[in-house]
């Protein structure tokens, strides 16, 4: 099969959790003899490639701005894509793409689209923006030939709100390697005497919230936090200005530096309120963290019995009380790490998400009105 994947930033994955999907799942589909296209934004992937890991990479132009770059790469790189490369299928990627998922099948391409969760919840976009977001979301189902959720509560969520049937595949995590320990040297860290969040500088996914509980914290473990954000200045700034000393701020950290950072944590802690599944909590799960979370219900449905949660309405000093509990109790934390472990090789493997798209596109390409088709 000819596939294109269109609507993240792109590979090597440098940003978040849609761009690490697309880059896991490419390039299996390449590695199965498949012809995969990733489509790439040049200011945001660190250098041009011809092709990476099997995929042929295309980079394309755009607006670099909040609310225009991924509509406008997206428009373009669909035209792109029906004149120039005119693959079998067209993978979409967040339920903003979903008019150009339409588009692509106008212009004779089957489509199909993750929607992720409901991006238009996000406190990060204005009126006007989640507006569009929301309209997005409810025609998604009728742009593709079908959609895909990677969680069970936004699929029923899909179901009850519009009426209609998506596709479930869950999201992947690997998180095997060797650590050098030249990223925990870097920051000065020791292994299993940290707490750890990683994620996108932006409110509603609360890292304030856990800058907030572990200020509170009497102990002499670190907080480190992984990310930033290129569109929330005043937020980061006010996250930066903690006078707590063992609260460091790593910026971007990606590749093998992530993974040490992520398998040498004692707790990994995931306080956001929005989106679907997580990928963070996922790889969490991989790489054998004590897991705790929002009580947000994707969240839940992630980590199961593997994790801990606390009461998003009590804010940090719900969190701050789990926080202590656990630290109080290495005993606990280390049987939550097994069953962390556990429950990824079980129920998110790439291998298996491979699987369930390619057989999805293979579907969709015999029948070419495949909608609604439940994978179980």
């Amino acid at each position: 099969m000819k596939i294109a994947l269109l609507g993240t930033r792109g590979v090597p994955a440098a940003y978040g959790g849609f761009e690490t999907l697309v880059e896991n799942l490419g390039q299996r589909l390449a590695a199965r003899g498949h012809e995969v296209t990733v489509y790439c934004r040049p200011h945001m992937v660190g250098g041009r490639f011809a092709t990476y890991r099997g995929m042929r990479l295309v980079f394309l132009p755009t607006i670099a701005s909040k609310h225009l770059d991924t509509i406008v790469h997206t428009l373009v790189s669909t035209l792109h894509m029906a004149v120039r490369k005119r693959p079998d299928v067209a993978f979409y990627f967040i339920a903003g793409n979903s008019p150009f998922a339409a588009l692509s099948r106008l212009l004779g391409i089957p489509s199909i689209i993750n929607v992720d969760g409901l991006d238009s919840q996000r406190a990060k976009w204005n009126r006007y923006a989640s507006t569009y977001l929301r309209w997005a979301e409810r025609v998604a189902p009728r742009c593709a030939n079908v959609t895909i959720t990677d969680s069970r509560s936004v699929q029923a969520l899909y179901k009850e709100k519009f009426g209609v049937e998506t596709c479930f595949i869950p999201y992947g995590a690997a998180m095997d390697g060797i650590d050098t320990g030249e990223y925990l040297q870097r920051f000065d860290l020791t292994p299993r005497h940290y707490v750890l969040f990683v994620g996108r500088l932006e409110e509603e996914n609360n890292a304030h919230v856990l800058v907030e509980a572990f200020e509170g914290l009497g102990t002499d473990f670190k907080l480190v936090v992984v990310g930033d954000a290129p569109y929330s200045d005043q937020y980061r700034e006010a996250l930066f200005a903690t006078k707590d000393e063992r609260v460091c701020f790593t910026g971007y950290v990606y590749g093998d530096g992530y993974r040490e950072l992520m398998r040498n944590a004692a707790m990994f802690v995931a306080p956001t309120e929005a989106g679907s599944t997580h990928p963070v909590i996922v790889e969490a799960m991989a790489a054998g963290n004590c897991v705790v979370v929002n009580d947000y219900r994707p969240n839940l449905e992630t980590i199961g019995d593997a994790g801990v949660s606390y009461r998003g309405s009590e804010g940090a000093a719900g969190l701050r009380r789990v926080l202590a509990e656990l630290l109080a109790d290495p005993a606990r934390v280390e049987r939550l790490r097994e069953l962390a472990t556990a429950h990824a090789r079980a129920v998110y493997s790439w291998d298996a998400v491979t699987d369930a798209y390619e057989g999805l596109a293979k579907d969709v390409i015999a029948s070419g009105s495949l909608r609604g088709q439940l994978l179980r």
